[in-house]
């Protein structure tokens, strides 16, 4: 099993690396709560939307709505540097 932070180094996770996120994630919500907490502040998720989703989704496995955020994050930072890089390239 991959550890959480070479999961997060994959830009866009196969179906096997995002379940071994799934349960990392939910092990980190039953074992290392705060440390879950600082892994989604540096990441950047957005608080309020994760609160929201979690709300209107009581029944999905949280470990599963956590883990489609980080990657959807993921992905925008990669879309942000990749048009940065763009712009930079076009001066």
């Amino acid at each position: 099993m991959d550890s959480l932070q070479d999961l997060l180094a994959v830009q866009q996770p196969d179906k096997a690396q995002a379940e071994q996120m799934i349960a990392l994630i939910n092990e980190l919500i039953v074992n290392d709560f705060d440390k879950l907490v600082q892994l989604l502040y540096r990441l950047d998720i957005d608080e309020l939307k994760l609160k929201t989703i979690l709300r209107n989704n009581p029944d999905t496995d949280a470990g599963k709505i956590i883990t489609a955020l980080i990657i959807e994050r993921q992905l925008q930072k990669k879309k942000s540097r990749e048009e940065f890089r763009t712009k930079r390239g076009g001066d």
